[in-house]
């Protein structure tokens, strides 16, 4: 039986350092690398970058680069990434009473 069951596919898209909460920050609207660490300040650069990195490759997230001076990058979730929230959102209504 070859068949990958979406819902582990997805937990496993999720599972990684920094992952969870990158995807959680992204929720509520577009951030910036340097958001995601201040908001995670036991992470460092690299250990950020490679979560962004396979996030983006995993489609939940996209990159955007806004050209200014400083140039300015952030991260917002793609419309794959809003099922999953709207996905995660019902599975806690089903938990919490």
């Amino acid at each position: 039986m070859d068949q990958k069951c979406p819902a582990s596919e997805l937990l496993k898209t999720l599972n990684g350092k920094w992952k969870a909460q990158i995807f959680k920050m992204a929720s509520i609207g577009p951030v910036r690398f340097s958001q995601i660490l201040k908001a995670l300040p036991e992470a460092n650069k690299q250990s950020v970058t490679v979560a962004l990195r396979e996030l983006e490759a995993s489609a939940f997230l996209v990159r955007n680069v806004i050209r200014e001076k400083p140039l300015v990058v952030e991260y917002g979730l793609t419309e794959r990434g809003k099922l999953a929230i709207a996905l995660f959102s019902s599975i806690e209504e089903m938990i919490e009473p």
